[in-house]
């Protein structure tokens, strides 16, 4: 049975930072890429940042390029993603998703924790 658990979200004030985790099991992690997402009241999942198996390629969106980084460690079965400079607009649930392909499809991710809520204050 596959499980993905984030964790590390919370209330931040603007300009802070915050590391979310993600633990799998059930799943040869290290074949996997892995992906962050979220999603805003009232609007759809979208795309933050995803990691290939091996760690050596990562991919962002536009609106977090630069303040947020992934990252694994394939001998814990771990993500992360550590987010700087953290403003309301990222307010939202992060989900962390496993899947075959780098990419910010999020229908090409079949396997999805349940969350963690991010709050940024303004």
């Amino acid at each position: 049975q596959v499980q993905l658990v984030e964790s590390g979200g919370g209330l931040v004030q603007a300009g802070g930072s915050l590391r979310l985790s993600c633990a799998t099991s059930g799943l040869t992690f290290s074949t996997y890429a892995m992906g962050w997402f979220r999603q805003a009241p009232g609007k759809e999942r979208e795309f933050v940042a995803a990691i290939k198996w091996s760690g050596r390629s990562t991919y962002y969106a536009d609106s977090v390029k630069g303040r947020f980084t992934i990252s694994r460690d394939n001998t814990r079965n771990e993500v992360y993603l550590q987010m700087n400079l953290l403003k309301p607009e990222d307010t939202a649930i992060y989900y962390c998703a496993a899947g075959y392909e780098l990419t910010n499809n999020r229908y090409e991710y079949p396997y999805w924790g349940q969350g963690t809520q991010v709050t940024v204050s303004s």
